[in-house]
């Protein structure tokens, strides 16, 4: 069965998607832990970072940093804060966490519930700071 990565990046459920190339997606996080939290997803499904292929494995990281410029560029913040945990979607994901302070990328604080038209605007902005990046 899909991840839900998956059924994202074929468009069969919707996402905010900031970012795309051909190997690479980046979407808004729908539970985020600040606004701005984005997930960077390689589109081939592999469960776990480190079974991913080295070419895989670097242009994610690569195309992440793209897209964290682009995400700092929109989100007030003093930095973008990484981690990978990858327990809780069975499909390799980084998540790129604006940051003010360390509390915001503790994932054991309660997720924030963003409006729906605060979610696309956010994602026009960082969608266009990419595309002109």
């Amino acid at each position: 069965m899909s991840s839900i990565f998956t059924k994202i990046i074929n468009r069969e459920i919707p996402g905010y998607i900031v970012a795309e190339d051909e190997n690479h997606i980046a979407f808004l996080d729908i539970m985020p832990l600040v606004k701005g939290h984005l997930l960077v997803v390689p589109k081939k499904e592999v469960d776990y970072i480190y079974d991913l292929d080295d070419a895989l494995y670097a242009s994610l990281h690569l195309f992440a940093k793209k897209v964290a410029k682009a995400q700092e560029s929109v989100v007030a913040c003093t930095r973008i804060g990484v981690a990978v945990i990858g327990l809780e979607v069975p499909h390799v994901h980084i998540h790129l966490v604006p940051l003010r302070s360390m509390d915001d990328i503790n994932f054991n604080r309660p997720k924030l519930k963003v409006p729906k038209e605060e979610m696309e605007a956010l994602t026009q902005k960082i969608k266009t700071a990419f595309d002109n990046a």
